[in-house]
């Protein structure tokens, strides 16, 4: 196979996205965000990162760093607890006390708060106010002492609730005005409980409940007054999908910008005639609002690109040439694990490929992009950033048989695709 005229794979971090070809620089990204932000680094843990570096973030499967790192783009969010780690600020107790700095944290530093009830006949929770009038995430970290069950709950509707099981990793009720949650394992028991809500909320409940099928903000006698659970990190977001972790412990809501990657080639990079566009992807939600979209390009009427549709589970290629146009979606299993896509573009063959098979072909577009001079996170033809976490990508500037497309695009055993997707080999 012939070697490609740029390539990148996370190697490094800064106001870069470094490129391993070609070696004179001019394949990097040009990276911002104008905030600090989070990352999981090599030993799994949670570590804050300066507004000028980019993101090399390591994969959990079952609380362990798994694989190879992924450079991390994310989109602009606000986490409007304003003390997201000091529950003693901000927060209202119900029949319950707090003790704070009593265990090692997700960040790996002796930061978490021991959360108990008392034998009241009553709820006890810890409740935090935070208003939207659209989609909300609310997510916070948790781990079973001698309390397993915990409960996230909205504090206005009845039906907004989900039980989680911290000793074994499951969710138990969920009510039915959450249109989502999740738990995912962060290691050392700690568990990250995720709730999604498409209705309105005047704030949340975090309530210590009895089991898996507790009503909404359940009401009970605990066994003593010394029992509890860990907490750390609350976020209140509003979005569709919950982003990594943002820390505000300044008695404000606190922004993570979003972030922007571009700039990577020029005009002596890019091939009009023929060539292939690779990248190995996935995306951080499902169900993305606005195609996220990775593309070359001049101007926003000569474009390659190749992305996210604004669709369940959908992915998709895009050529113009400001006239003709050729545009493919193609419905996936789950976009949110890692998928390997190649555009393959020559007169009278463009081709899209997806993890080893031909998806699409089309004989009838021969006019491909001018001009072209810089590969962006971003559509080119409008604000559709490529928000995602990226393994890979590689730009070759002369055709692929079939069979080079087929390898370009498989994984290399099964136990790299088993990886690459996150898999749990048995």
């Amino acid at each position: 196979m012939a070697k490609p005229k740029l390539a990148l794979i996370p190697a490094a971090i800064g106001t870069k996205l470094y490129s391993v070809l070609p070696s004179d620089g001019s394949g990097d990204f040009t990276f911002t965000r104008g905030s600090a932000a989070t990352r999981i680094n090599a030993q799994g843990l949670i570590e804050s990162v300066a507004n000028t570096s980019s993101r090399l973030n390591y994969p959990l499967l079952d609380g362990k760093v798994v694989g190879c790192p992924h450079n991390l783009l994310e989109p602009q969010r606000t986490n409007v607890v304003q003390y997201s780690e000091n529950f003693s600020s901000g927060w209202v107790l119900d029949d319950a006390t707090i003790i704070s700095n009593n265990a090692i944290s997700p960040d790996g530093t002796l930061n978490a708060t021991l959360l108990k009830g008392n034998t009241n006949s009553s709820r006890h929770n810890l409740v935090i106010s935070g208003q939207a009038s659209s989609t909300g995430s609310f997510s916070v970290f948790v781990k079973a002492k001698e309390l397993k069950y915990v409960q996230i709950a909205s504090a206005n509707t009845v039906q907004q609730y989900v039980n989680f099981d911290l000793s074994n990793g499951i969710i138990g009720t969920v009510g039915s005005s959450f249109s989502n949650a999740k738990l995912e394992n962060y290691g050392n028991g700690w568990y990250r409980c995720i709730v999604v809500s498409a209705n309105q909320f005047n704030g949340f409940h975090f309530s210590l409940v009895s089991g898996l099928n507790a009503t909404w903000l359940e009401s009970w006698v605990m066994p003593n007054n010394t029992d509890g659970l860990y907490i750390f990190g609350a976020q209140l977001e509003v979005g569709s999908f919950p982003t990594s972790y943002i820390k505000s412990n300044i008695g404000n809501a606190t922004t993570r910008l979003a972030e922007v990657a571009t700039g990577a080639g020029n005009s002596t990079t890019f091939n009009n005639s023929r060539g292939v566009f690779m990248a190995e992807l996935s995306s951080l939600t499902n169900n993305n609002p606005l195609f996220n979209s990775l593309s070359i390009a001049s101007g926003t009427t000569n474009v390659l690109s190749i992305g996210f549709s604004d669709t369940l589970n959908e992915l998709y290629v895009f050529k113009t040439n400001g006239g003709a146009s050729w545009f493919v979606k193609v419905l996936i299993n789950d976009i949110t694990n890692f998928n390997k896509i190649a555009l393959s573009y020559e007169s009278s063959d463009n081709q899209f490929w997806i993890n080893g098979f031909k998806i699409e072909i089309n004989n009838s577009i021969g006019v491909h992009p001018s001009a072209m001079s810089d590969m962006d996170f971003n559509a080119a033809v409008g604000n559709e950033f490529m928000y995602s976490k990226t393994k890979q990508i590689q730009y070759f500037d002369s055709a692929l048989t079939d069979t080079q497309l087929e390898q370009l695009t498989s994984w290399q055993s099964f136990s790299d695709m088993a990886e690459g997707q996150l898999y749990t080999i048995e």
